[in-house]
């Protein structure tokens, strides 16, 4: 699961579906002139609303964002399991609205309607949470300010300052290679050589000026993508052999038409279809 593909709207749904889960321990109506309020029962302690309104919410919540963090949608019976969760949410907010007008299950009233009992602060948060809820998973495909990201995306690395050793490993451009010359601690000369021809014997060694490679050839390098990609096979199949997520750096070591072929962290290596927006390092 990848947590940097939730959404502002994913989070509105995540703190919709909190308040819900504190308001079902709180009381479910509420009755004037009640001395003691610790004998009232809790939204877990009515059946219609446990199940309609309590667990409804939740397991909608759950699907919502479960699935906008997985690499690839679920779907049943042809619909993701998004939508599934916002349908859910809305049966939770209906729910809700429907025991605000009757919080004892149509229990008839002993006396007047003023002595009766009132929907408590546990039902009343519950239809708050279950609003926000179902508003957010509804409107989120839908409004572009609740698509944004709900964690920023990492700043790429800042260039290090003139003779500091820069910071190496796996994942970072500009980490030394194993068997590329030039990096510390490797000669550019082997000791003992034998100068180059036009050379004096004794005469110091000029350095040698690297060829410039032809401007059609391709040189690995580094690059972020800015959101979640698939990484299809090599042999051309349309199956996804892992996801490139934002943050995380990967070495392109071949061009391969439009795409790149992309190597990850654990050494598997695939096709990248969509390099749009791209970040090379």
């Amino acid at each position: 699961m990848n947590i940097r593909s939730l959404t502002r709207g994913d989070g509105v749904v995540i703190g919709a579906a909190v308040l819900l889960l504190i308001a079902s321990f709180l009381d479910l109506y509420s009755i004037d002139g009640a001395s003691d309020s610790s004998d009232l029962p809790s939204l877990w302690g009515s059946g219609p609303v446990m199940l309609g309104v309590v667990l409804a919410g939740l397991i909608g919540a759950a699907l919502v964002v479960v699935t906008r963090a997985l690499p690839q949608p679920r779907k049943i019976v042809g619909l993701d399991l998004a939508q599934f969760g916002a349908a859910f949410t809305v049966f939770a907010a209906w729910s809700a609205l429907g025991n605000i007008f009757d919080p004892i299950g149509g229990v008839d009233n002993v006396g007047s309607a003023s002595d009766g009992p009132s929907p408590g602060t546990g039902l009343i948060l519950a239809l708050v949470a279950t609003l926000l809820m179902a508003g957010a998973a509804v409107a989120t495909p839908l409004v572009p300010a609740l698509q944004a990201a709900l964690l920023p995306a990492p700043k790429p690395p800042q260039p290090q300052p003139y003779g500091a050793q820069p910071p190496t490993g796996y994942g970072y451009p500009g980490a030394p290679q194993q068997g590329q010359p030039g990096q510390s601690g490797q000669p550019g000369q082997p000791y003992g050589g034998q100068p180059q021809p036009g050379q004096a014997y004794g005469a110091p060694q000029q350095p040698q000026t690297p060829q410039a490679q032809p401007a059609g050839d391709f040189s690995p390098f580094w690059f972020a993508v800015p959101v979640p990609r698939p990484l299809f096979a090599e042999d051309g199949s349309q199956t996804p052999i892992a996801e490139l997520a934002p943050g995380t750096w990967y070495l392109a070591v071949e061009q391969r038409g439009p795409g790149l072929v992309a190597q990850t962290q654990d050494g598997r290596r695939g096709v990248l279809q969509d390099t749009s927006g791209i970040q090379r390092g």
